[in-house]
């Protein structure tokens, strides 16, 4: 998946219409939800202050009929371009419209809704009937002083043409599937995969009651007051509270053991993940109803810190709040979901003033920005033109890591002008020498850096019960990308593990196990207490002897994992992952089927290509094979693997001359791909052009971090030429 995408889906402002005379409008004019059963509006009457307080977030603000009331933006004849495109902004009717312009091509729609309020606002037109796109254009709704005010651009440095994956007629700017289920009460997307049609529905147009606290209805009827339960709060919960003893620095918890599971619920929108169900649902486990992306490249840094769009569910499971018991309400309200605090206040609730909000430990003077604890431990990042979000894995700035694996820092993301070995130098005088890194969590960050360890190193990751959960899990699913098979006692305890992240990653790369224990360990997973273990058994099996006894809960599992794949064939990916489990089942008519069909929905989805393409060369259809790979480059001339899987195509009809200008060209499009290196060097030795390959190699060895098989080419060649200044160089890399 294209990491850049625009993911818009975890914004949750929007304006809110609070009457139920409104609502049963949003329904009735625009379709949703037709059979209506539950709203919010049974809660208000009983529950008046929570609802005062709700109408404060951003969630009362997730979803907003466009009029009036809720359109933010300039629509007053104003024209925006960006590259090639074009968009005048225009009422008419008393409705706002857009006519957007690319090249000779323009199209006019009718503004339906709004879709966020602060620091953006974007807007939502219907291209086809019950699909709802997300525009191109942005309104900034920051004060003007603050550069705010104004119409820009989802990709304001690069031209988004209409081929390319991003643009905003395709699927991944796709309100239905990208968004729509965090942002509405009872959302269904309701997409059918034989016509590529939507007909989404939703219990009320913005995240309200029923998003946490599920369907309250019956309770309603009853007329009883509710049973709230057990305060989760630190301030007011019944059987413990976050106690500091004298002399503690940190404050811990005293009491009963804390129930967080309610924090599943958020999570549910607050992670970048893959629908196992169409919509979600409150008090419902989180791996019931996704399978998380976990921290790895390169979503995340090397480090764990956050770097694309990833929310807040990966970084928060690697901190030590949340190993200590820590939940979101410790510092966000539970109605308006405000901070409880602003400024260092926030922390100090747990962490003593005197020991953190002092000079001595952060180093800057009182109130200013480097003295406030959130920006030394909670740094921004900016994500969708002008939103800074705060990576949560709350970790201590480490300039030497940065050195070491190029990732970011807090004390030069504010001090820009130097460097990383300046901070250290700083921080090791205030502070002494930085604590050493666990061996294991070193390992983690070299593997998440590109580079190889061995398999025994690789495997006391996980092993280690010091490290956080999610970052073993992580471990365990790198396994699959660094060996290519297992023994069963390497991943026997992960598989019947009581942490069921790591019964997940385990379960995932389980057919790295011989058949015969693949099949016995996994056997029982089928059966697991959540959908994505399930799910993920089910996959690993898919090509194995499932004896009579397992075989009606494979079945279930199986039809668990289709029906996850047909939820997500609104765009390539879900297609994709159809198409290689029938391949794995050897269904290759209903494989070519599914990939074909991949393309039709997504032509600049490049895997789909590519894939096809391999159905083509094991049936032995070499003309296919080349029809669809240059299809695939003319949509995707971008495409390095496309490039590649071409000369790929070429070497194997013994068309060595015809490959090598398409392994040089995926080698420039993905400079840091080391493979594409030694593909292309190799090629030009195997068509004779070794002396070529030997100098092109020396001017490019330098570039790649992992270049121990390039490496290996060049004493190779310089061997081969016996040229033993060259080997003498290559030894010293």
């Amino acid at each position: 998946m294209n990491v850049k995408f625009l993911c818009f889906c975890a914004v949750f402002f929007l304006l809110f219409i609070s009457s139920y005379e409104t609502q049963a409008q949003v329904q009735k004019g625009h379709d949703f939800n037709k059979n209506k059963v539950i709203t919010n509006q049974q809660c208000i009457s009983c529950h008046q202050k929570e609802h005062d307080n709700w109408r404060q977030s951003d969630h009362a603000e997730s979803m907003a009929i466009a009029d009036k009331q809720s359109v933010l933006a300039d629509f007053n004849d104003v024209d925006v371009k960006h590259y090639g495109q074009k968009a005048h902004f225009f009422i008419k009717n008393n409705q706002y419209h857009v006519t957007i312009t690319y090249d000779d091509k323009s199209d006019t729609y009718v503004i339906k809704y709004t879709f966020g309020y602060f620091p953006l606002q974007q807007y939502l037109v219907e291209t086809a009937t019950g699909k709802l796109q997300v525009l191109p254009f942005a309104w900034d709704t920051r004060k003007k002083e603050e550069g705010g005010q104004r119409w820009y651009h989802n990709y304001s440095h690069e031209e988004i043409r209409p081929e390319d994956r991003l643009h905003w007629r395709q699927p991944l700017q796709n309100w239905n599937g990208m968004c729509a289920d965090c942002h509405s009460d009872g959302l269904i997307r309701n997409y059918d995969n034989q016509e590529n049609t939507f007909d989404t529905q939703f219990d009320n147009i913005n995240v309200g009651c029923l998003s946490c606290h599920g369907d309250m209805s019956a309770h309603s009827r009853k007329d009883q007051k509710r049973n709230a339960g057990a305060d989760v709060t630190s301030s007011s919960h019944p059987t413990g509270q976050w106690l500091r003893n004298l002399g503690e620095k940190t404050a811990h918890w005293q009491g009963e053991k804390r129930d967080n599971l309610f924090m599943e619920g958020c999570f549910a929108c607050h992670s970048l993940r893959s629908p196992l169900t169409d919509g979600l649902k409150a008090n419902k486990p989180f791996l019931d109803q996704f399978t998380p992306q976990l921290p790895a490249a390169p979503n995340y840094h090397a480090d764990g810190q956050i770097k694309e769009e990833v929310y807040v569910y990966g970084s928060f499971l690697q901190s030590k709040m949340f190993a200590a018991g820590v939940n979101c309400l410790d510092c966000h309200d539970k109605h308006t979901m405000k901070l409880k605090i602003e400024g260092n206040g926030l922390c100090l609730q747990c962490h003593g003033a005197e020991v953190y909000n002092v000079k001595s430990h952060h180093q800057h003077e009182d109130d200013s920005s480097g003295a406030q604890c959130v920006n030394c431990h909670m740094p921004e990042n900016r994500y969708m033109g002008v939103d800074d979000r705060r990576d949560h894995s709350f970790k201590i700035p480490r300039p030497d890591i940065s050195q070491a694996f190029n990732t970011p820092n807090a004390c030069t993301k504010c001090h820009d002008d130097k460097s990383d070995q300046w901070a250290g130098e700083k921080l090791e005088s205030w502070h002494g020498k930085p604590q050493t890194v666990l061996s294991s969590k070193q390992l983690l960050m070299i593997l998440n850096s590109g580079q190889a360890i061995s398999l025994a190193q690789h495997l006391t990751i996980p092993a280690d019960e010091q490290i956080d959960v999610i970052s073993r899990a992580t471990a365990i699913q790198l396994l699959s990308y660094t060996t290519q098979t297992l023994g069963a006692d390497s991943l026997v305890s992960y598989l019947t593990h009581d942490e069921p992240l790591l019964r997940l990653s385990a379960a995932n790369v389980a057919t790295l196990l011989p058949a015969a224990d693949k099949v016995k360990y996994l056997a029982p997973l089928l059966k697991d207490k959540y959908k994505a273990v399930r799910v993920a058994a089910a996959r690993s099996l898919v090509s194995s002897e499932i004896s009579a006894v397992n075989q009606k809960v494979f079945d279930k599992a199986f039809k668990e994992l289709v029906h996850a794949n047909n939820i997500n064939s609104w765009r390539g990916e879900g297609m994709a992952n159809q198409g290689v489990l029938e391949i794995e089942m050897n269904n290759f008519s209903d494989a070519e089927k599914s990939f074909k069909k991949a393309i039709k929905i997504e032509p600049y989805f490049e895997a789909a290509y590519i894939n096809l393409a391999d159905i083509y060369r094991a049936q032995q259809k070499p003309f296919q094979v080349a029809t669809v790979l240059s299809r695939g480059i003319k949509k995707n001339p971008k495409s390095a693997a496309l490039y590649y899987s071409y000369g790929l195509h070429f070497v194997r009809q013994k068309k060595i001359e015809k490959a090598l200008p398409l392994f040089e060209k995926s080698m420039k499009l993905m400079p840091d791909n080391s493979q594409y290196a030694y593909t292309y060097i190799l090629a030009l030795d195997g068509a004779g052009q070794s002396k070529q390959a030997l100098t092109k190699l020396k001017a490019i060895i330098v570039n790649y971090l992992d270049n121990s098989q390039l490496k290996e080419l060049g004493l190779y060649l310089s061997q081969k030429l016996n040229t033993k200044a060259d080997y003498d160089w290559f030894m010293k890399i």
